[in-house]
Parts: C-alpha cells; sequence; structure tokens
C-alpha cells in the first residue's frame, strides 16, 4: 500500500424528478466518500472529471476543490460530498481523478475509475455502491 492513498467511494442516482426525457435532460447526482487510506495526511486541491453519454459526447470538468472545499484529510479520516451532473442520454459514464498535495509536499492523484450513470437506477436500493480504488 502506497503511503500517499486516497480510495473513494461513490455512489450514482438518478434524478428523475429533474430530468426531462421528453426533451432528452437526465439528471444525475453521485455522492462521493473520499477515505485517505495511506499513511500521511493529504489535501485535496482540484478535480478532473470526464463525462460521456451514450452518443459518444464528451464533457471534461476541471476545478479547484470539491463543492467550493480542499478537504484535509489526515489518515483513516473522509470526506463525503454530493454533485451533479446532466446527460442527453439515459446513460453514461463519469471517471476521472483529485489532484492531491501530501503533508510532506508530495504531489499524487486518486484515481476514481470509471462509473456508470444510469436513469431509473435510483431504485437499485441498499448495497448498490461500488468501491473504487
Amino acid at each position: 500500500m502506497s503511503k500517499y492513498q486516497l480510495t473513494c467511494e461513490v455512489e450514482p442516482q438518478y434524478l428523475s424528478e429533474q430530468s426531462s426525457p421528453d426533451e432528452d435532460l437526465y439528471a444525475f447526482a453521485y455522492t462521493i466518500t473520499i477515505t485517505n487510506t495511506g499513511a500521511v495526511t493529504a489535501q485535496l486541491i482540484s478535480r478532473h472529471w470526464i463525462i460521456d453519454d451514450a452518443h459518444g459526447h464528451t464533457e471534461e470538468v476541471k476545478g479547484l476543490g470539491v463543492v467550493g472545499n480542499q478537504p484535509l484529510l489526515r489518515p483513516g479520516e473522509s470526506f463525503q460530498y454530493t454533485s451533479g451532473t446532466r446527460l442527453q442520454t439515459p446513460n453514461g459514464t463519469m471517471r476521472g481523478s483529485f489532484f492531491c498535495v501530501a503533508e510532506d509536499g508530495e504531489r499524487f492523484e486518486a484515481v476514481v475509475p470509471e462509473f456508470a450513470l444510469r436513469a431509473g437506477a435510483s431504485d437499485a436500493g441498499p448495497g448498490t455502491a461500488r468501491v473504487l480504488h
């Protein structure tokens, strides 16, 4: 295990009340729990997302922090936030990474592997969260 490591758990949700399928608009929320599973305190500085819809349209999102925060995580600590995205198709995918700086100055990325966005998936029930490393 690396001493510089953040683990991400993602729970996507389809937001039917904010979607308009007749207008090709599908809204999704995703809750991300970031846990410092390394041995060194680290700060999340920025995010980079790649969002693909079923028509092959790709959107890239880059920015400082997450929901206005740049959380500092000691080993074992977690930070959770919820954000959202909209697609023009009922299905798509997201993947990305968080750029981090450890307290000793080491820079590293925490990769978030691809996860699915699927309309109608909000009723999937408990146990549907995917742990991504």
